[in-house]
Order: C-alpha cells, then sequence, then structure tokens
C-alpha cells in the first residue's frame, strides 16, 4: 500500500489571481483572465489573445537583485513555492535530506532565450550573458527552488508539455508513497508569451484567433478553434501523513491516486479514442476507494481545440460509462487560458480548491453545445454541490496523459 500522501500547502501564480485567495475567487465568480497581448506587439499576428500574469511583483518574495538573475518562469516557480511553503510550515518541521522538489516547465526559459540570441546577432558572441544557460534550462526552477529551501532529497524537473506540473505532483507522490521523502515542494511554471512562441503555435494551428476573448477560450463548445496561452506558475507541498498529523499541520486533501500513460500516437494530436486519457483516470482512481459519481469533480484538461475536448470526452466515458454524465466536469482555462507546464499544477490546486469549498468553478463562455461533448461542464456559472473526489487530468504534445485524484482527509 506504501504510506499516504497529503497536500499541507498551495500557491498560485495566474492570470485570475497571484494568491490562493484571489484565483479561488476569480474562478468561482467566473473571472476572464484573457485580454489582449500588452508583453509584446501583437498586432502583425493572427491570434492576439493571451492569457498573461497581472500585477506580479517578484519582490513580495524575493530580493532584487535574485530577481534579476531569474527568468520569468522560474520568478513565477519560486513565488508560488513561497506561498505555499509559507502556508504549510514545512521547512521549519522537516529534515533538510528528506524534502525534495519535483518541479517542471514545458518549455524553460523562453524569453531568455530570446533575449540573448538577439544579443549574439545584434551585440556578438562576447555580449551573451553568462546566465543565459542558468536562467534558461527547464529544471532551473527545481534548483532555483532546492536552493532557497535547502531541499537536499529528490530534485527532479519533469518536462512533459501540458502534462508537466500534474506529471511533477504525481511523480513527488510516488517519492513520499514509497519512502524516497517526507516532504516535496511540486508543481510547475511557465512564461512562453513572446513573439516566438505566439508564432510557433499559430504556425501549427493550435492557438484560437479570436479577437473576442470571451469566445477564445472555450472548451467543450461546438465553435472551439484552438487554445489561449497562458502563463504562471502552481505549486503544491505534499508531506507523508503522519509527518503532517504528527506537527499539527492543516491538511487540505490527501492524493489517493496517480496514473500516468502515452497514447504513442502523434506529437501534436491526441488518440482519438481516448484510451490512454482513460487508462491514466482508471490508474488514478484504482487506489481511491468507493466513489459516488454524481459527488466527483473532474478539472479536464479541456483546451478548446477541436481535437482534445472531443478525445478527453470519449476518455471519460471510457472510464465512467453511463455513470459520465453524473459526473461534474469543468475547464479553468476557460479562464486562465492554457498555462502550458503549469497547467497541471495550477488545475490540481483548482481541484483541491473545489473538493475544501464543494463548488464546481465554471466553463465560461460556454454557448454552443457540441453533440460529441454532452457530458456536463459546467456551463458559465459555479455550482454549489458535494464533492467527494476531485481528479485533475492532463494531457501533452507527445501523447502524455496525466491524471491525480484528490480526496478529503
Amino acid at each position: 500500500m506504501g504510506k499516504r500522501v497529503v497536500v499541507t500547502g498551495m500557491g498560485v501564480i495566474s492570470p485570475v489571481g497571484n494568491n490562493i485567495e484571489d484565483f479561488w475567487n476569480g474562478l468561482v465568480s467566473g473571472k476572464n483572465g484573457i485580454d489582449k497581448v500588452t508583453l509584446f506587439d501583437a498586432s502583425e499576428f493572427k491570434a492576439t489573445l493571451a492569457g498573461e500574469v497581472k500585477d506580479f511583483d517578484p519582490s513580495e518574495y524575493m530580493e532584487k537583485g535574485e530577481a534579476r538573475k531569474l527568468d520569468k518562469f522560474s520568478q513565477f516557480a519560486v513565488s508560488a513555492a513561497e506561498q505555499a511553503v509559507r502556508q504549510s510550515g514545512i521547512t521549519e518541521a522537516v529534515d533538510s535530506e528528506r524534502l525534495g522538489v519535483y518541479f517542471g516547465s514545458g518549455i524553460g526559459g523562453f524569453d531568455t532565450i530570446i533575449s540573448e540570441y538577439n544579443n549574439l546577432l545584434n551585440r556578438g558572441p562576447k555580449r551573451v550573458s553568462p546566465m543565459m544557460i542558468p536562467k534558461m534550462i527547464s529544471n532551473i526552477a527545481a534548483g532555483n527552488i532546492a536552493i532557497k529551501y535547502g531541499a537536499k532529497g529528490p530534485c527532479l524537473s519533469i518536462v512533459t508539455a501540458c502534462a508537466t506540473g500534474s506529471n511533477c505532483i504525481g511523480e513527488g507522490y510516488r517519492a513520499i508513497k514509497d519512502g524516497y521523502a517526507d516532504a516535496v515542494i511540486a508543481g510547475g511554471a511557465e512564461a512562453s508569451i513572446n513573439p516566438l512562441g505566439f508564432a510557433g503555435f499559430i504556425n501549427c494551428m493550435a492557438l484560437c484567433e479570436s479577437d473576442d476573448k470571451d469566445r477564445a477560450s472555450i472548451p467543450f463548445d461546438k465553435e472551439r478553434c484552438g487554445f489561449v496561452m497562458g502563463e504562471g506558475a502552481g505549486a503544491l507541498v505534499l508531506e507523508e501523513y503522519e509527518h503532517a498529523v504528527n506537527r499539527g499541520a492543516k491538511i487540505f486533501a490527501e492524493i489517493t491516486g496517480y496514473g500516468s500513460t502515452c497514447d504513442a500516437y502523434h506529437v501534436t494530436a491526441p488518440a482519438p479514442d481516448g484510451v490512454g486519457g482513460a487508462n491514466a483516470i482508471e490508474q488514478a482512481l484504482r487506489s481511491s476507494g468507493e466513489y459516488n459519481p454524481s459527488n466527483v469533480y473532474i478539472n479536464a484538461h479541456g483546451t478548446s481545440t477541436p481535437l482534445n475536448d472531443k478525445t478527453e470526452t470519449n476518455a471519460i466515458k471510457k472510464m465512467f460509462g453511463e455513470d459520465a454524465y453524473k459526473v461534474h466536469i469543468s475547464s479553468t482555462k476557460s479562464m486562465t487560458g492554457h498555462m502550458l507546464g503549469a497547467a497541471g499544477a495550477v488545475e490540481a490546486i483548482a481541484s483541491v480548491l473545489a473538493l475544501n469549498n464543494n463548488i464546481i468553478p465554471p466553463t465560461i463562455g460556454y454557448k454552443v453545445p457540441d453533440e460529441e461533448c454532452d457530458l456536463d461542464y459546467t456551463p458559465n456559472k459555479a455550482k454549489q454541490t458535494d464533492v467527494d473526489l476531485a481528479l485533475s487530468i492532463s494531457l501533452g504534445f507527445g501523447g502524455h496523459n496525466a491524471c491525480v485524484a484528490f480526496k478529503e482527509v
């Protein structure tokens, strides 16, 4: 069976709020964090909307000198981790060699790559910053978090595209469950809203090209046409149950299962039958005990792309059968946009908060039903209902599927 694993701290930087309270209030109220791009001039781009983080001040979490040494994705990561660590109080209560970090990014320091390449082209090789490599490598968020908190246990940065955050949480859960750590700071971060990122996603026909922010990220709606890029970070402190109880920590939820599979089908498209996603859900449920489908909440990957939403619906139906119509589902990407490597972590936090508050956050912007997506996606308004089990699903380019299951203790 292994050890039990619980969540004792959470932190978030997102387009709808830069702390847990603001984030949750934003989700429940249906706040749309998507608007015109301000981080660069997008006037010549087919897609012009993004879920940008607003009013972020890294000096709330680190010295200005430290912030200058970090790419924005690492600033987001360290800030979310600091919130989670403060809430949990874990660093005062755990052996440093038993504290791990599982924190990833789908892309890493994208802004740093662009700025330093421009330095190379315009100013020559001697003007490329000596900090370029330690700012842009995708594992460095995990490294910076470990350094900040003296975490000398397992430290891994998992990169599975849009499933990164969920896989980091799941593998951190396994590390504690199997006895390799007493606590883990887990999550994901991304900051890729820049011209090159936009151009790449536009040209692989992934981004929504609508200029209407209320009809851009519309998961499961028949008129969906692509995702809207978001940015930010989510962090959770995972802890062995007895360790948390013995120190009197507040426990927000227990992780009761984790699934990880691959479609092995296509570099960007999900396998249409949804079997890989269904298998990940089944693995997460295997150790979660009995549940009432009417009290299940699924925070869906729900990207608002034509293929993803249909495939994910198929995966849920394969797993739950006719009970799929009783399950509560929503995509918080309708409000945050797609936060890429941060998505799974931020959406896991949304799942835990739904469980704690017995509220299903909505899928906003939903207007036109799709006969191929015919489940209960909680359209437009949050719903108060009993939630006994919450599932967070993530699906990534390369066919990666991940699912994390949460219950109250």
